[in-house]
């Protein structure tokens, strides 16, 4: 039993299981999730006794960082993210005005099929636990000695096919007993799941809700994104406004721009139709290219008159700011190149 796994109910129930007394749960799991501390003898206002039944009932799961790309532009760092089975995941350090974020993987690989994303290109291996999704945020945290704000989940990996993991990972890094992140600054970053879109909504997770959207027809996303076959646009809208309507947060669609795929007229036209009764917001992503990818991005002077006729049409859009631009690339692709 990994004990950086247990919600605070779950260490409760673990701590009483060997005899311990009820009060030393909240003591661990600020230890664990506050201090970061991983040597329970450094846990001070535990006794020896108390430290050897932990010693002997439970380990931690561990990660260790296995390469780290510092950008020379900007305050990026890249984290290449050993796991104890030797899987490999990706985590992204992004140093912003408001304060610093992390994005991590919820996953080993991924599923979902996007033909111009590189995290996807040799499957799905296994979902992350809970506690390998804080591992990475808390790993980052402790190298670089600062205080991570806000957490992205875009990394490798599609989150809402790991809801049960993600959601056990919100409750527990948003407890005020450990890192205490407002879910107000924890995004989760979909192709779209629609049934997982709705159990959020109603189990209350409170995140940004940021859907990879890339396409305002059928026909178009289905070529980029496979598994959107499933999830009809039409769907899809309809369960991002139930979303919005039960947590109170704008969705934000994520649109990467694809020189002569999505970036034409026609397709502003489409984004009006598609999203003229939602409460959202479109962040234009620029083409981060891969070689098994054929598109390539637009120039800046399409993009901002892309742009420029969205917003004409109404629809609120934002440009992603591009960080560590030496060291970037698709999503998975330092993991890639290391699997390869």
């Amino acid at each position: 039993m990994y004990i950086n796994d247990l919600t605070p109910q779950e260490i409760v129930s673990s701590i009483e299981q060997i005899g311990l007394p009820k009060y030393r749960a909240d003591q661990v799991f600020r230890w664990i999730h506050k201090s970061l501390e991983r040597d329970y003898s450094k846990m001070t206002n535990l006794s020896a006794k108390d430290i050897h039944y932990l010693k002997d009932s439970f380990q931690y799961d561990m990660i260790s960082i296995y390469k780290k790309l510092e950008s020379n532009v900007d305050d990026t760092k890249k984290y290449l993210f050993e796991l104890g089975d030797r899987n490999i995941i990706e985590s992204v350090f992004l140093r912003y005005d408001f304060g610093d974020s992390v994005c991590i993987s919820s996953q080993a690989g991924c599923n979902m099929g996007c033909v111009f994303c590189a995290s996807t290109l040799g499957g799905k291996e296994r979902n992350l636990r809970a506690s390998e999704l804080l591992e990475q945020v808390y790993m980052i945290q402790k190298d670089l000695n600062t205080r991570i704000d806000s957490v992205v989940v875009m990394g490798s990996g599609e989150p809402l096919d790991n809801y049960n993991n993600l959601k056990k990972f919100i409750s527990i890094i948003t407890d005020e007993n450990g890192l205490n992140i407002s879910k107000r600054k924890i995004t989760v970053s979909t192709c779209g799941i629609v049934d997982k879109i709705y159990t959020a909504a109603e189990d209350n997770l409170g995140f940004n809700l940021a859907i990879s959207l890339h396409a305002a027809t059928q026909e178009k996303r289905n070529k980029l994104i496979p598994a959107s076959k499933k999830y009809p646009l039409k769907d899809l809208i309809e369960a991002c406004d139930h979303y919005t309507q039960k947590s109170g947060r704008r969705v934000t669609y994520e649109y990467i721009l694809i020189d002569g795929f999505n970036d034409t007229e026609d397709d502003v036209k489409s984004l009006k139709e598609l999203l003229k009764n939602s409460n959202c917001h479109v962040n234009l992503i620029p083409l981060n290219p891969i070689s098994e990818f054929e598109g390539k991005a637009p120039s800046d002077l399409q993009i901002r008159s892309f742009y420029k006729s969205l917003v004409k049409n109404k629809i609120n859009t934002t440009i992603r700011r591009e960080l560590g631009r030496d060291i970037n690339a698709a999503c998975g692709q330092l993991r890639n190149n290391y699997i390869k």
